[in-house]
């Protein structure tokens, strides 16, 4: 038998699994998903509210308990507003599909976004290019941010949930 501080973990990664799916879209989904009420922005109340709104959302038939088809239901959801998401971004002849062009422009556009993002929190000095302090810098931070220096990482995990 499940124990509830087990399941309440379980439960809001279940209900982001076809999010995470997505590689391009990073912790951005989870932080969607908050948006209970679908106006694009997120509230201190849905953010607040995180894991159980998540729980309570698909918790269709209010027992108290998510049955598999509620959790497929919910995925199911969170899936076509996905899909729906992408083609309003990347469908650019408007045609209601995706070609291999239009998916290679987007992954293109996610690529050039992230890279540009990355080379901007790396340039301290913002004179537009990467010294080699920067660059050490930059090395140095991510082996504090994996363990202290140690090479392993921390393997506690993330997650708004964790505190």
């Amino acid at each position: 038998m499940i124990k509830f501080p087990t399941l309440a973990l379980l439960v809001p990664l279940a209900l982001a699994a076809p999010a995470w799916a997505d590689p391009g879209l990073g912790g951005r989904m989870g932080l969607l998903q908050m948006d209970r009420d679908g106006d694009g922005a997120i509230t201190r109340d849905e953010m607040q509210a995180g894991p159980a709104g998540m729980f309570a959302a698909a918790d269709t038939d209010g027992d108290g308990r998510i049955s598999r088809a509620e959790l497929l239901a919910a995925a199911a959801q969170r899936a076509e507003a996905g899909i729906d998401r992408m083609l309003a971004q990347a469908d650019s002849d408007g045609d209601g599909a995706l070609s291999k062009a239009e998916i290679d422009a987007m992954q293109d556009t996610r690529r050039t976004a992230r890279m540009n993002r990355l080379f901007d929190r790396l340039d301290a000095d913002a004179d537009g290019r990467l010294s080699a302090e920067e660059l050490e810098a930059a090395q140095d931070s991510m082996r504090e941010g994996r363990g202290h220096g140690d090479g392993r990482g921390d393997r506690r995990g993330h997650g708004f949930w964790r505190g």
